[in-house]
């Protein structure tokens, strides 16, 4: 196989839980039809990067992690139709963000709405690194984007650091928002307020949400989640008991229409379906990771007329609402300080040792 002449970019290993990472050059193969070269220009480090981490779940390794990328174009395969999915024409130099997996479009999946889970699927910052495929996550230089790959061109004013999380966390809530139907005029409960949980608040209180709760263990998340729309707060370390009371006094007996569990905490999905009210819908995003099994009442949710769904990332359309929802309102909510420390692709190491002790909302890696 060709590699594309004097290109080599260097990549960070990942070899797997409790071993160092390994920083290597290698030359670039020559792009495939379909296929577009980009340089990476950053790259936010994301709640499932972490927990593969830290061996929470299983990636073939070796691997590069990161999927969370800005990058600029350096050359598409000429077989590339040459546009984004809004249509807009793509040339070297493009700033852009992508969806986190490449699919068949034709597919049986795909055809029912659900790329991401479609057959030949390849995810970014998920894959193992060959020497003739390698360049496929955030902690490179380069990235190289496979056909069927769905591509927005970024604004020139939207920062890295904001755009980046378009392709995992915000896409993700607006698939949530998806399933769980029209949220105007209800009241919301979001469970776990990382940034899947900040963006949907915002994202609530821009689709029309009359109330929104936001629930979290952490002060520091509940601190900052009203800065993103939350209408109130509720520390979730207090007993169950006095919250579901006071969630049914904020809404007037009621109980919640639609909570969005972002936590992946068992607990907090059984404290969500006890907060629903009758017709009252539950969507889980958060439990990517194997927990403890449910404990769920058949009663309660036959009784109820419950609704239970899941979401594991997310389609194109997704993709476009969350870029049109951010493009509105990143400068509205505070999502330019979500970034809380920067770290070059050498100092990836302290990256992951220091949103593992400080939970920040989200660390960089700027190249």
């Amino acid at each position: 196989m060709t590699t594309i002449s004097g290109i080599t970019g260097r990549l960070m290993l990942f070899d797997g839980p409790g071993k160092p990472f390994r920083l290597e050059k290698q030359p670039l193969q020559a792009l495939q039809p379909g296929e577009v070269l980009i340089r990476t220009v950053y790259t936010t480090i994301c709640g499932s990067d972490l927990h593969t981490y830290c061996g929470l779940r299983e990636e073939p390794c070796p691997t590069v992690l990161g999927h969370e990328i800005v990058g600029e174009i350096v050359e598409l395969h000429p077989a590339h139709e040459g546009t984004d999915l809004q249509g807009e024409t793509l040339q070297p130099g493009d700033r852009i963000t992508w969806t986190i997996f490449a699919s068949d479009p034709l597919s049986a999946n795909s055809l029912r709405g659900m790329p991401q889970k479609g057959e030949g699927l390849f995810k970014y910052g998920h894959a193992r690194v060959s020497p003739q495929d390698a360049f496929h996550g955030g902690l490179a230089e380069y990235c190289v984007l496979k056909a069927h790959t769905g591509i927005i061109k970024l604004p020139e004013n939207m920062p890295a650091a904001v755009a980046a999380t378009l392709n995992c966390s915000v896409s993700t809530v607006a698939g949530a928002l998806r399933m769980a139907g029209d949220v105007k005029g209800k009241n919301v409960l979001v469970t776990g307020m990382g940034h899947l949980g900040i963006t949907c608040a915002a994202m609530c209180r821009e689709a029309g949400a009359a109330w929104i709760a936001a629930a979290d263990i952490s002060e520091k998340r509940l601190e900052e989640a009203p800065h993103f729309g939350a209408s109130e707060c509720f520390n979730m370390k207090d007993d169950n008991a006095a919250l579901l009371g006071a969630l049914r006094e904020r809404t007037n007996g009621n109980g919640i229409d639609v909570v969005f569990d972002m936590s992946g905490s068992p607990d907090a999905m059984e404290f969500g379906l006890a907060a629903l009210g009758i017709g009252g819908c539950a969507v889980w995003i958060g439990a990517v990771f194997n927990t403890r099994p449910l404990q769920i009442a058949p009663e309660k949710v036959i009784r109820g007329l419950l609704t239970i769904k899941g979401l594991h990332n997310y389609n194109f359309d997704d993709f476009r609402y969350a870029f049109g929802f951010m493009q509105r309102n990143w400068q509205k909510y505070p999502f330019g300080s979500v970034v809380e420390k920067e770290f070059r692709l050498e100092e990836v190491k302290g990256a992951f040792e220091y949103a593992i002790a400080e939970k920040p909302l989200r660390v960089g890696i700027k190249f």
